[in-house]
Parts: C-alpha cells; sequence; structure tokens
C-alpha cells in the first residue's frame, strides 16, 4: 500500500549532521564532568583553607606549665587532675560537638585556672559518639596528655574545630596541631598516627550508660548534673556552681 504523501515527506527529510551532533554533545559531556571535578576540588580547598586559617591561631606562646594527669582504667580513662581535691568536676564532651566548643570558649579559661591553681578535682572524658574524628581527636588528646601538654591541646582542638566529618581532625591536622604547640617528641607524633590510644576513646564512649550520659556536653559537680539556666552558657552561673560546691 503506498504511503500517504505527508509520511513519505517526512520519511524522505535529510537526518542531520551526526557528526556535528556528535561532538556538540560531547562538548556538554565535557563541561559537566569538568564541572564535577571543579566543585570536589573547590571543596576540599575550602577545607583545607579553613583548617589553615584556623590553625594560625594556635602556638605555644600560650602554654602553660607541664602539668601531668592521672589516667586510671578503673575510672573509665577520666583524664584527671588534682584527684581527691574538692569540688569534683567531671566534663564529658565530644571534639566535634559545637556546643563543647561553645563551653570551653566560655568556660576553658576558668578551669584551666582552678586546674592549675589546684582549687579542684577536674576529670575530662572525651567521647566520641559523633564518629571516627571524633575518637582520633580523642586519642590525639591522650597522646598530648602524656607529654603533660593535655590542657593545652584541648584547647587547640576547640580552637580549630570544623564541621562535624569535614575532615578536619585527620592524623596530619592532628599532628600539626601537637608541632604549633611545641609537642613534637618521637613519642608524641609515634602515638598519634599508631592511633594508641584508640582503646581508650572507645572505653570512655562505651562508659557513657554507666554514668547515665547522653549528650554533650555534660557536667557533673560533686556527682550532680549541672544544669544551665538557658540556652548560653554563662561564666558567671557555672563560676556560682562550683563555688557553692566547696
Amino acid at each position: 500500500m503506498p504511503k500517504e504523501p505527508r509520511q513519505r515527506n517526512r520519511d524522505n527529510q535529510p537526518k542531520g549532521d551526526t557528526l556535528t551532533r556528535n561532538l556538540v554533545l560531547g562538548m556538554v559531556g565535557l563541561v559537566v564532568v569538568s564541572g564535577v571535578i571543579f566543585t570536589v576540588l573547590d571543596r576540599q580547598s575550602a577545607k583545607k583553607t579553613d583548617f589553615d586559617v584556623a590553625i594560625e591561631k594556635v602556638d605555644s606562646s600560650n602554654n602553660g606549665p607541664i602539668l601531668n594527669a592521672s589516667i586510671d582504667p578503673a575510672d573509665d580513662f577520666g583524664i584527671a587532675f588534682n584527684k581527691g581535691t574538692l569540688p569534683r568536676i567531671e566534663i564529658w564532651e565530644d571534639p566535634q560537638c559545637p556546643f563543647c566548643k561553645d563551653f570551653e570558649t566560655e568556660m576553658g579559661d576558668y578551669l584551666d585556672e582552678i586546674v592549675r591553681g589546684n582549687q579542684a578535682e577536674v576529670t575530662y572524658r572525651l567521647t566520641s559518639f559523633l564518629g571516627n574524628e571524633s575518637a582520633q581527636a580523642a586519642n590525639a588528646a591522650f597522646c598530648a596528655a602524656d607529654e603533660g601538654r593535655f590542657l593545652d591541646y584541648h584547647k587547640a582542638i576547640y580552637t580549630v574545630q570544623g564541621r562535624e566529618g569535614s575532615g578536619t581532625y585527620t592524623v596530619a591536622n592532628l599532628l600539626e596541631i601537637g608541632n604549633r604547640l611545641g609537642i613534637t617528641t618521637d613519642s608524641f607524633n609515634s602515638c598519634v598516627s599508631e592511633n594508641k590510644y584508640a582503646d581508650r576513646a572507645k572505653a570512655v564512649y562505651d562508659s557513657m550508660p554507666k554514668y547515665n550520659v547522653k549528650g554533650t556536653p555534660t557536667v557533673f559537680i560533686n556527682g550532680t548534673l549541672w544544669q544551665r539556666s538557658g540556652v548560653e552558657f554563662k561564666l558567671d552561673e557555672f563560676k556560682a556552681a562550683v563555688e557553692a560546691a566547696k
């Protein structure tokens, strides 16, 4: 049966320049792939830049004297100072927790003062429920404690803190923090690189239910949960609670 004229005309139309069409499609694909590559590189560069900017705030000029901590497996590897002194302050933190950074920003200098002045027993419990980077940072903090530099390193961890899972607490960056603080011993470098205290970091995490800790920061004063009055951490409020517990 002969085809209708309209269908025959459509069949006889030229198919177009296949080579040109393929070249155009190829160019479009190349642009898309290039855009993806540059986006990934830009994100990696931004992360690196964020850390590079933050690490410039870390140096050894504000280091305090060497201060040794007591770390006891029977105490679930809490990093404790001035054992037996009252009041007793316990601080649960996760290095990636932004609220822990807020707490350190507001209370850090005061806690440093009362620890170094032997005015209270202060125990830091670095947990890692936010993932592997938290565990790596906790391990590095234990390594710094071996060098008598926990307080300085602890402060620096929060100085450089990035977004959760952003790659801030890599082994290389944790070593760089130590380097900026003057912690350059072979023992520290190998401790961080080999994740020497991974078991301690895990033990602290595993002990959270034992202490009924469900989030961070959680602070106990003489065994009683400290509760702030509002959203913000207020130094005067915390000081008053510590003084009342003496």
